[in-house]
């Protein structure tokens, strides 16, 4: 699967921008050296190319290549920033300009990737082809185009949704639509993924049989995540169950393995973005027009990285240290998520190889906190300044399925049937029998309990503003000082803000877009 996105990206990528700029003039010629939309979806390894070029808007600049898990991560009180550079800087300070790149580099990605999927359910239809096949292909490209729908309106609430390729120029000047149709729509797509999708494609033969494909319990468990974003508990408890039912997903016995190369596609992964530094060639996209050199690899652990060995843009906050350190392991040890999150002054500490406390004597860094997920310090790496890991980024575990599943449960009245899922996670790290330690919770103690295994459980994952959000804090008086209290970046919080800005160039040139409050 690390190899997809090379299959097919390049043509589908000169496909999509011809298909997206070429008008009729009074002069018809053809180029009999470019691919149409009428020579290019012919057959099925037209189809295949064209769902590995959705896929391919995956890993670029503005999705997971960087700047969602900076957009996910900065904006919640597990993590803060003190990069120089404002685009970040600002980002969980809730203070963008709707003229940064910030604000455009997301959406401009998420939209490519919804451009290639709706070519993709437009004309793969009409090919004559192998029919599992096909559905395999138009069950990918309706779970990726629900997936981007999904950041696009996280992100930015009431936005534009295309569900076909442009016809004509007025097909660019897409009105709004109002952010709980979005939702729907997004249910609509995970709901066709789903039934379209094979559990697993381990045993399949054909050219679509790499692991790290979509899959039905990947569909299934983001339509509960939809449905739990709309407040329907009893939808998104049946699908989080039925992920269960399949029998396919389990917890990895070390925390460890789901942030780091060692056990990439692992039992507890539902769904993962690949990274890999043998696909591709060995330059960064780091945004504007593909080109031939950009490589397979994530440019996150740089980003994220420790002072003197990456930029050190995003750093886990001290209200993530401190609730780490609130509940020692059954054993009286100290809960191992917080080693696995972050690196910070211990005894025995090193980065890279390098001691900790020689790497920062006499240093500022000495005493400050720095992401361990995700980055290559166990990988042979002397820093991170190679700029190019091969680490997948894991959006979807089956612990958040069973989190998920618990908050379904408490917020549907079965609070006391909650306790066995989330010990599930609460084991697999050494900590204390909840239902013991904490017995008979009611709904709104559970609430806040669930909201605390969360933080621990996902953090530097970009889960925690998401929860923010949907629980609706920002709104809450005493949430709202509760994480004031905890991190300072929510002092300059304002409402509106918890969306980011439509990119100022769209406003300015489609006149049906309307930009989001406060900005």
């Amino acid at each position: 699967m690390k190899n997809i996105y090379s299959k097919g990206i390049a043509a589908l990528i000169a496909l999509s921008f011809i298909t997206a700029s070429c008008k009729k003039s009074s002069l018809d010629t053809v180029n009999p050296n470019a691919q149409t939309t009428q020579t290019f979806w012919k057959t099925s390894s037209d189809a295949v190319a064209g769902i590995n070029a959705v896929y391919g808007s995956l890993i670029i600049d503005g999705s997971y290549m960087r700047f969602s898990p900076v957009i996910e991560n900065t904006r919640g009180d597990d993590v803060t920033s003190n990069s120089p550079w404002d685009q970040i800087y600002n980002c969980g300070k809730f203070n963008l300009a709707s003229s940064g790149f910030t604000s455009s580099i997301a959406w401009t990605a998420y939209y490519q990737g919804i451009l290639r999927a709706n070519e993709v359910i437009a004309y793969v239809p009409a090919i004559s082809m192998d029919a599992d096949l096909k559905n395999r292909v138009l069950g990918q490209a309706y779970f990726l185009r629900a997936l981007y729908y999904f950041h696009l309106t996280d992100f930015y609430k009431n936005i534009p949704m295309p569900l076909a390729p442009p016809a004509s120029t007025t097909d660019y000047l897409q009105k709004q639509v109002a952010q709980a149709d979005v939702w729907q729509q997004v249910i609509s797509d995970f709901k066709q993924a789903a039934n379209l999708l094979p559990v697993s494609y381990a045993t399949l033969t054909t050219v679509d049989n790499q692991v790290g494909r979509a899959t039905k319990g990947a569909a299934m468990a983001y339509l509960g995540k939809t449905y739990l974003f709309t407040k329907d508990y009893t939808d998104a408890a049946t699908q989080f169950k039925a992920v269960m039912n399949l029998g396919v997903y389990s917890l990895m016995p070390n925390y460890y393995d789901n942030f780091f190369l060692n056990a990439e596609n692992n039992a507890e992964s539902v769904f993962e973005v690949q990274f890999s530094r043998d696909a591709g060639g060995t330059d960064l996209g780091w945004g504007g027009e593909p080109e031939s050199g950009w490589g397979r690899t994530s440019a996150r652990a740089v980003t994220f990285g420790a002072a003197s060995f990456g930029f050190g843009d995003v750093q886990p906050s001290q209200a993530l240290y401190n609730d780490y350190m609130q509940e020692p392991t059954a054993a009286g040890g100290v809960d191992p998520r917080l080693d696995v999150s972050m690196f910070y002054n211990k005894p025995g500490e090193t980065l890279y190889g390098v001691s900790f406390q020689v790497a920062y004597a006499n240093s500022s860094s000495l005493n400050q906190l720095w992401c361990h997920k995700y980055e290559n310090s166990e990988d042979g790496f002397a820093n991170e300044y190679d700029w190019r890991s091969g680490i997948n980024e894991r959006l979807m575990r089956y612990s958040d399925v069973l989190l998920m599943y618990a908050e379904c449960l408490n917020e549907l009245g079965s609070t006391s049937d909650a306790y066995p899922y989330i010990q599930q996670v609460r084991s697999r790290v050494g900590l204390a029998d909840l239902a013991t330690v904490k017995p008979g919770l009611t709904q709104a103690e559970m609430r806040d309990q669930i909201a605390h295994e969360r933080f621990l459980e996902f953090s530097l994952e970009g889960h925690r503003f998401d929860d923010i959000l949907r629980w609706g804090w920002l709104q809450d008086p005493v949430k709202l000082a509760f994480l004031k209290s905890r991190d300072p970046e929510f002092n300059t919080y304002t409402p509106g803000r918890e969306y980011l800005p439509i990119p100022l160039n769209d406003i300015e040139t489609n006149p049906n877009l309307k930009q989001n409050a406060s900005y």
